[in-house]
């Protein structure tokens, strides 16, 4: 089957730095996205110095998906001492009819190459957030965490445990110090985490880890995966020697996320674009939000760390795609 490609959206990028706005002045990337009460919501990073570089969060919102209404006033700053050297790379989910939000923090300034962990909030309107604390584990340094949309019971993985069919929520996270025999990886790979609170995983299983030469120094969780009739379908990135970062895609299973039924070898969005290779940080391509609508797989990526776009692909030929390439029966 002949190579497939997201096709970019003709109004790319989609949102941009905000100059006459302080906080979001300089940058506006990595952008999460819930598609709910019949509305596209975004949650994106925004930046408005460079001196520090503290990362806040905004908010806007669509009815297509490409034009979006933005908020004058950002939606999340630091507030909690875990959050004073910023917060970044929002991601998006809706459990339960309830919203939650991942983020990353920082443990020192970006210029003093701090190590990273996630928050997690939940909201009811976008306007205010309830923070619920550090998730993940410390001096993991871990990022790119995003939750499963509901919970799953995981048999296989439960079978030695007493009655232990029970539905777990699910997250997949980055930790970048989990490498080593140890670990069973040399590189930061993508883990499944499990636990019977979204603030608490007791369980991990290393899930993907690098294999291909665009993903060769790491890979990470894009937006949080969606539930189609072949899998779970996950868009993440990868990041090769040259420190470039490109986009692929796995299929998980329904009923086993540990089982990953098939993965794309070549990527599926790559720098190409002006906008994607010269930035704040330059040829990069971010996934961070997704959604669907009629049929087509919307796919929101931060470029070059300065801007948001959108990129499209018909979610049924995306999926035989991974099948085909993987030579999977569904």
């Amino acid at each position: 089957m002949n190579r497939i490609l997201l096709e970019r959206n003709k109004n790319n990028p989609i949102l941009i730095a905000d100059k006459s706005n302080w906080w979001e002045s300089k940058a506006a990337f990595n952008c999460g996205i819930l598609c709910y009460n019949n509305r596209i919501h975004m949650l994106y990073r925004a930046i408005g110095e460079y001196e520090k570089y503290i990362s806040r969060i905004g908010y806007a919102s669509s009815t297509d998906g490409i034009w979006f209404d933005r908020s004058k006033e950002a939606a999340m700053a630091p507030e909690e001492e875990y959050e004073k050297y910023g917060i970044e790379d929002p991601r998006l989910v809706e459990i339960d009819r309830q919203i939650f939000l991942s983020y990353v923090i920082l443990s020192d300034y970006v210029s003093e190459g701090p190590t990273a962990s996630t928050a997690l909030a939940t909201t009811t309107d976008f306007k205010s957030y309830t923070r619920l604390g550090i998730i993940t584990s410390k001096g993991s340094d871990n990022k790119d965490v995003v939750l499963f949309p509901e919970k799953t019971n995981l048999k296989s993985i439960n079978a030695e445990e007493k009655g232990g069919n029970t539905n777990k929520y699910l997250f997949l996270h980055r930790p970048a110090s989990w490498i080593g025999s140890k670990f069973g990886v040399d590189r930061p790979s993508i883990w499944l985490g499990e636990g019977n609170a979204l603030t608490n995983f007791e369980k991990h299983t290393l899930l993907l880890k690098p294999e291909q030469e665009w993903e060769a120094l790491k890979i990470g969780a894009g937006p949080p995966p969606v539930k189609t009739k072949d899998g779970w379908l996950l868009i993440y990135h990868g990041k090769d020697t040259q420190a470039v970062y490109r986009a692929g895609a796995a299929l998980l299973d329904l009923k086993d996320p540990t089982k990953v039924l098939g993965r794309t070898k070549r990527p599926i969005l790559e720098p190409l674009e002006p906008y994607e290779k010269n930035g704040d940080v330059s040829n990069v391509v971010f996934p961070t939000g997704v959604c669907t609508m009629d049929g087509t797989l919307f796919v929101y990526y931060g470029a070059a760390d300065k801007v948001c776009c959108l990129a499209t692909i018909d979610l049924e030929t995306l999926l035989d795609y991974i099948l085909d390439e993987n030579h999977v029966n569904c």
